[in-house]
């Protein structure tokens, strides 16, 4: 199973969330191809209404800690409930990677 579906099937699972998006931005750093180490996840839950930014993330780590220490270097998370969700246009871009062999990218 890709990493990519591990990811999805454990937020589906822990946060039934309203809108979810796990886009694998490997590609856009310096890793080898098919790489599966750099995702973008945007999530709309329930589950976060009357937590802070911080405590949403924190339990968002928390549920995927395996694909953490299995070889996932980077998560970006944009963590909304649902009215903050109906709110928002868009969430925010990735920045491209300004390391290794992609530095002017």
């Amino acid at each position: 199973m890709l990493v990519q579906d591990q990811i999805t099937a454990k937020l589906v699972d822990a946060l039934e969330p309203d809108y979810l998006d796990v886009e694998n931005e490997s590609h856009k750093h310096s890793v080898p191809p098919n790489s599966e180490t750099h995702f973008k996840v945007v999530v709309s839950s329930e589950k976060f209404t009357g937590k802070r930014a911080v405590q949403r993330h924190q339990l968002v780590y928390g549920l995927l800690q395996d694909e953490m220490a299995e070889g996932v270097h980077a998560l970006a998370l944009h963590t909304y409930t649902p009215e903050e969700w109906a709110d928002t246009v868009n969430a925010p871009d990735s920045p491209n990677c300004m390391g290794g062999s992609k530095e002017n990218n």
